[in-house]
């Protein structure tokens, strides 16, 4: 076994514990941007659904994305072994691993448009479904060798795969549940529901930004010639610049610079890059993190004029900045490193790859939204509907699901006797 070989396998390694710890940042993230009397509960399921897609990836999962099969679907390698893959240079379980956890980040983004009123079961039931039905052929498309694969659809850790998909799922749930108690009045204006903790969000967008060198640079699969290192840079200036850009936004616009919106725009930076890093020189990669930060805050505003109730921002930083990572590669791919499809609009490509970048975008996010919609729908109809009463959600999801809150100082002595 040569050095390379091991190497790359340890890289791997690191980079999917990088990316397994992000549900930590998650946890941190959802549970700060929401309100306390759901903390434990958001941490608990966060921890639950992602052993769930886990079971799922191995058993059938990996075999829908990786398997052989033809340009839509995979039809092999079902409840993998731990035997290694032909034609790669590194451990087959380690790259099993990587790609489980990329699995998991997509359904905890989908995840984001349940916050605060959905059921327990409908979370169980969602998680199982997702992992086999919905995000399994659109990761074969592009990264199984699919159809939009043969079409030289660059992606290179997931701005589409992972978070537009995780995006569109977000969508539909937060259609069909609708917004939470309390959030529009009458007239169609909104409140704000604050997140409970800024720093809980601070530290998770913390972690994020670590466990995204992972996610990046990581997907490089190799240590040769040291690319990882040029990928993470790519990967932390978009992040630094969808920052500063979205608490300039904020501040002009505001007349404040907003904290939630400022750590966003560094989620957006880093969604933004997500599919370019490899792929763009540096200067772009501040560019396409600054536009993101600036499309991040305007998202926000949009989606809420249109009474949706996003409460984590996941339609917005996963959603809009997925789309604009992806689309980035059309104009800012250059000829040096464009190792798959064509280079960008601004290197000579044409409009080629900026039509394939167009075309992935449309049908990937059509077919998470239609299909979880769908998914949704008829859960809501077999299960008595996906989401707490008035009377449970009033209350909080620690107390009406688990029966114990996440935060026990908050129960009264009353309560704690009631409880019991």
């Amino acid at each position: 076994m040569d050095t390379l070989f091991l190497m790359n396998s340890l890289w791997v390694m690191v980079s999917a514990v990088l990316v397994i710890l992000m549900i930590g940042g998650f946890i941190l993230l959802e549970t700060g941007s929401t309100r306390m009397k759901n903390a434990g509960h958001i941490a608990g399921k966060t921890i639950l659904t992602f052993g769930i897609s886990s079971i799922v990836f191995w058993a059938v999962g990996y075999g829908l994305i990786f398997g052989k099969g033809n340009p839509i679907i995979g039809f092999s390698d079902f409840l993998y072994s731990g035997y290694d893959i032909k034609g790669l240079s590194l451990s087959g379980s380690v790259f099993f691993l990587f790609q489980l956890a990329f699995a998991g980040i997509s359904l905890t983004i989908a995840f984001g448009g349940f916050a605060e009123r959905a059921k327990l079961s409908a979370y169980l039931v969602f998680a199982v479904l997702f992992s086999v039905i919905v995000y399994p052929p659109i990761a074969h498309w592009i990264w199984g060798g699919g159809w939009l694969a043969e079409h030289g659809k660059q992606d290179f850790a997931g701005s589409t795969v992972v978070h537009l998909t995780g995006a569109m799922a977000a969508l539909a749930a937060t259609i069909l549940l609708k917004p939470r108690i309390g959030k529009f009045n009458k007239d169609g204006s909104a409140n704000n529901l604050s997140g409970h903790n800024q720093v809980f969000t601070a530290l998770s967008v913390l972690l994020l930004w670590v466990g995204w060198f992972g996610f990046n640079a990581g997907s490089t699969l190799s240590v040769d010639k040291g690319f990882f290192g040029f990928v993470a840079i790519n990967t932390n200036l978009a992040a630094a610049a969808g920052t500063v850009a979205a608490m300039i936004i904020s501040w002009i616009v505001l007349g404040k610079a907003d904290v939630p919106m400022m750590l966003n725009g560094a989620l957006a930076g880093l969604v933004a890059i997500t599919a370019s890093c490899a792929f763009v020189d540096t200067w772009a990669a501040v560019l396409i993190g600054f536009i993101s930060g600036i499309l991040v805050f305007y998202s926000i505003r949009f989606f809420e004029s249109r009474g949706i109730d996003d409460p984590i921002a996941a339609l917005s930083v996963h959603g809009t900045a997925g789309v604009w990572g992806t689309l980035s590669t059309g104009f800012f791919a250059t000829k040096e490193l464009a190792t798959v499809g064509k280079p960008g609009l601004f290197y000579g490509g044409g409009f080629h790859q900026l039509g394939v970048q167009a075309l992935g975008v449309f049908t990937c996010a059509a077919f998470a939204f239609i299909v979880s919609f769908i998914l949704l729908a008829l859960m809501k109809k077999f299960m008595n509907g996906l989401r707490v009463t008035e009377e449970e959600e009033i209350i909080g999801l620690d107390m009406s699901e688990h029966g114990s809150y996440g935060y026990p100082e908050l129960l009264t002595t009353e309560q704690k006797v009631k409880a019991q």
